[in-house]
Protein backbone atom coordinates (compact mmCIF):
# COMPACT_ATOMS: atom_id res chain seq x y z
CA UNK A 1 0.00 0.00 0.00
CA UNK A 2 1.31 3.41 -0.80
CA UNK A 3 1.83 6.00 1.90
CA UNK A 4 -0.93 8.27 0.55
CA UNK A 5 -3.50 5.46 0.85
CA UNK A 6 -2.29 4.72 4.37
CA UNK A 7 -2.72 8.36 5.40
CA UNK A 8 -6.32 8.65 4.16
CA UNK A 9 -7.33 5.37 5.83
CA UNK A 10 -5.80 6.55 9.10
CA UNK A 11 -8.15 9.55 8.89
CA UNK A 12 -11.17 7.24 8.43
CA UNK A 13 -10.20 5.31 11.57
CA UNK A 14 -8.99 8.31 13.60
CA UNK A 15 -10.37 9.11 17.03
CA UNK A 16 -11.86 11.65 17.36
CA UNK A 17 -13.57 11.14 14.04
CA UNK A 18 -12.16 13.19 11.18
CA UNK A 19 -14.70 15.36 9.43
CA UNK A 20 -12.68 16.50 6.45
CA UNK A 21 -11.89 13.50 4.25
CA UNK A 22 -10.90 14.39 0.70
CA UNK A 23 -13.30 12.37 -1.48
CA UNK A 24 -10.93 11.97 -4.44
CA UNK A 25 -8.12 10.65 -2.25
CA UNK A 26 -10.51 8.35 -0.40
CA UNK A 27 -11.94 7.00 -3.65
CA UNK A 28 -8.42 6.28 -4.92
CA UNK A 29 -7.55 4.42 -1.71
CA UNK A 30 -10.77 2.37 -1.82
CA UNK A 31 -10.16 1.49 -5.46
CA UNK A 32 -6.63 0.43 -4.52
CA UNK A 33 -8.16 -2.09 -2.11
CA UNK A 34 -10.47 -3.45 -4.80
CA UNK A 35 -13.64 -1.45 -4.24
CA UNK A 36 -15.93 -0.64 -7.11
CA UNK A 37 -17.30 2.88 -6.89
CA UNK A 38 -20.48 3.83 -8.73
CA UNK A 39 -22.14 7.24 -8.76
CA UNK A 40 -25.88 7.01 -8.27
CA UNK A 41 -28.64 9.56 -8.45
CA UNK A 42 -29.15 12.29 -5.85
CA UNK A 43 -25.43 12.96 -5.24
CA UNK A 44 -24.71 9.58 -3.71
CA UNK A 45 -22.04 7.00 -4.34
CA UNK A 46 -22.21 3.21 -3.98
CA UNK A 47 -19.07 1.49 -2.69
CA UNK A 48 -18.87 -2.26 -3.33
CA UNK A 49 -16.53 -4.94 -2.11
CA UNK A 50 -17.80 -8.16 -3.68
CA UNK A 51 -21.44 -8.50 -2.62
CA UNK A 52 -21.18 -6.00 0.25
CA UNK A 53 -22.14 -2.43 -0.52
CA UNK A 54 -22.48 0.92 1.19
CA UNK A 55 -24.19 4.05 -0.13
CA UNK A 56 -23.01 7.44 1.17
CA UNK A 57 -23.62 11.05 0.18
CA UNK A 58 -21.08 12.91 -1.90
CA UNK A 59 -19.90 16.35 -0.79
CA UNK A 60 -22.16 19.15 -2.05
CA UNK A 61 -19.59 21.92 -1.82
CA UNK A 62 -15.88 21.42 -2.01
CA UNK A 63 -14.25 18.03 -2.12
CA UNK A 64 -14.42 16.83 1.46
CA UNK A 65 -16.76 14.39 3.17
CA UNK A 66 -18.00 16.09 6.30
CA UNK A 67 -21.00 13.98 7.37
CA UNK A 68 -19.82 12.16 10.48
CA UNK A 69 -22.64 9.62 10.15
CA UNK A 70 -21.45 8.62 6.69
CA UNK A 71 -17.84 8.51 7.85
CA UNK A 72 -18.79 6.27 10.80
CA UNK A 73 -20.76 3.95 8.51
CA UNK A 74 -17.79 3.85 6.12
CA UNK A 75 -15.46 2.97 8.99
CA UNK A 76 -17.66 0.05 10.10
CA UNK A 77 -18.13 -1.08 6.50
CA UNK A 78 -14.37 -1.17 5.94
CA UNK A 79 -13.81 -3.06 9.18
CA UNK A 80 -16.36 -5.67 8.05
CA UNK A 81 -14.33 -6.06 4.85
CA UNK A 82 -11.13 -6.65 6.85
CA UNK A 83 -9.66 -3.23 6.18
CA UNK A 84 -8.37 -1.20 9.10
CA UNK A 85 -6.22 1.89 9.49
Amino acid sequence: MSHKHDVILQKVFAHPLAANLDWKKLAAALTHYGAQIEHTTASKVRIRFGQAELVISLPHHGHELTDKGDITRLKHFLQAQGISG
